[in-house]
């Protein structure tokens, strides 16, 4: 199956110290995939290469045959991304917000794409919604919708369901999964909500102090730490950040 997004050997340093070192990364067409580790752990100094916002020191990143950052506009044409802390434009509808990234997006009649992909994350009724009038859960649904219109195919996501109450999350996942296995869309995201990357994703990679420690489905990472559910691998790996950062505190002069 053909690899919609490939890295090798990333590597980034900040003031001589290394975030980020030596990631190789291969997300298949239609795989669902979360990148996980607690905070300092480098996930998103990873995920911000990975898009192109940040040149690595070393290695390399290519979306759908194109390597950036010579070709990262032709490879963000076939890339979405959402996240709850991006802003809504609050001075217009939902509907007239989509259609300016659906032409923005280059296509030439948005609003069936629009109505099917409202419908699709039962939020339709929010069509005619002014920005401000929207919930937080509600801006992150729109959001969604606003990054899969144009059927990217690799679709990023930054802690998707963090302010969604349990059964619009559940909606989600399913629009989700729907948009993956119609659509062959490869889905990347980033979460602290471990119960729900169980639900949604069918592989898991972990990393700690900037490296890859695990990369399989979520039960086969969990059984390689002896741990029951990925929510205790993600304790035990905070667990021995602290610990190594404590270490290198007191080894100091």
């Amino acid at each position: 199956m053909e690899a919609v997004l490939r890295a090798e050997g990333l590597r980034k340093r900040y003031r001589g110290v290394l975030a980020v070192d030596g990631i190789d990364l291969e997300l298949r067409a239609g795989a669902r995939v979360a990148l996980l580790g607690p905070n300092g752990a480098g996930k998103t100094t990873t995920l911000m290469m990975l898009l192109g916002v940040i040149t690595p020191d070393e290695g390399w990143v290519e979306i759908v045959g194109s390597r950036l950052p010579r070709g990262r506009t032709a490879a963000l044409a076939d890339v979405g991304f959402a996240a709850g802390y991006l802003p809504l434009a609050e001075r217009l509808r939902v509907r007239e917000f989509l259609r300016m990234y659906g032409q923005l997006y280059g296509i030439a009649e948005p609003r069936p794409l629009i109505d099917s992909a409202l419908e699709r994350f039962g939020i339709g009724h929010l069509a005619t919604a002014m920005g401000t009038e929207l919930s937080s859960g509600q801006r992150t649904l729109v959001g969604i919708v606003k990054a899969t219109l144009h059927r990217p195919r690799l679709l990023v996501l930054d802690e998707p369901t963090a302010s969604l109450d349990p059964d619009v999350a559940q909606r989600v996942r399913l629009g989700l999964r729907a948009l993956c296995d119609e659509d062959n869309i490869s889905l990347l995201i980033t979460s602290h909500n471990m119960v729900e990357v169980e639900r949604l994703c069918e592989r898991v990679v972990f990393m700690s102090a900037g490296s890859i420690v695990a990369d399989g489905a979520p039960n086969e990472v969990a059984a390689r730490f002896g741990r029951d559910d990925l929510e205790a691998v993600f304790l035990h790996l905070a667990d021995e950040g602290r610990a190594a950062s404590g270490a290198q505190e007191t080894d100091r002069p």
